[in-house]
């Protein structure tokens, strides 16, 4: 796992967005993503959706030689 890179979020946040020390440090991650132009996440996973995934991907039983 790699530490985060504060400087650098630092950087693009003080400089870049050009947000003060304390605007920075208020903003929650999901909000530095947005301000960063980061793309919406990907929308629940619905019911619907759950069932296309199971039919699409059956869940099969391994034989004990499979691994």
């Amino acid at each position: 796992m790699t530490g985060i890179d504060w400087a650098g979020l630092m950087q693009v946040g003080l400089h870049g967005l050009g947000l003060q020390p304390d605007a920075f440090w208020r903003l929650t991650p999901v909000e530095l993503r947005i301000k960063l132009g980061a793309q919406a996440s990907a929308a629940p996973l619905t019911r619907a959706r759950l069932e296309d995934l199971a039919r699409a991907f059956p869940d099969v039983k391994r034989e004990p030689t499979d691994g």
